[in-house]
């Protein structure tokens, strides 16, 4: 069993030691919670230094989403140097991009040491998949207004039904 685990453990690291030194482009998509006490400009400041350290890198952007303010699922809670700090809301963006190795660390490196970014995630992904991201994110960024419409059209057949004495 223990060697089992060591033999685990050594392909986990191979496999984070090939994702970090490839030379080849990869696609990445970055997701990140900004800090939603910051004012609107500081947040789109932070969002603009990661887009800057995908370009400084040699990397290309693919897709984005500019953040946006959320209210979060749950309480995300970490400790900091002043004590212990709760978000129940944040901005809330993501990135996706092509790059290498090296310059996928820099963006790591970048988001992590940011101390607007309070959590991030990035994951290896397909152009496609970046694609697909985009499309959705612009689908669900209308879909409100698709549903205020469908609320619109539904008042005015209930109206027209009890005009007509059917309702």
């Amino acid at each position: 069993m223990a060697r089992e685990d060591a033999e685990e453990k050594k392909d986990m690291n191979a496999d984070i030691e090939s994702e970090s030194n490839h030379a080849e482009p990869r696609v990445y998509e970055l997701s990140f919670h900004i800090d939603a006490d910051l004012p609107q400009e500081e947040a789109k400041k932070a969002y603009e230094a990661l887009k800057d350290a995908i370009s400084s890198n040699d990397g290309s952007l693919l897709a984005e989403g500019e953040p946006e303010k959320i209210q979060l699922a749950y309480t995300i809670s970490r400790m900091e140097p002043a004590g212990r700090r709760d978000w129940d809301a944040s901005f809330f963006g993501w990135l996706a991009y092509e790059s290498t190795g090296e310059g996928h660390n820099a963006v790591i490196r970048t988001a992590g040491a940011d101390g607007r970014i309070f959590r991030f995630l990035d994951v290896r992904t397909t152009k496609d998949a970046a694609k697909h991201s985009a499309e959705m994110h612009e689908f669900y960024r209308k879909a409100p207004e698709a549903h205020a419409e469908e609320e619109a059209a539904d008042l005015e057949l209930d109206t027209a039904l009890k005009e007509a004495g059917v309702a």
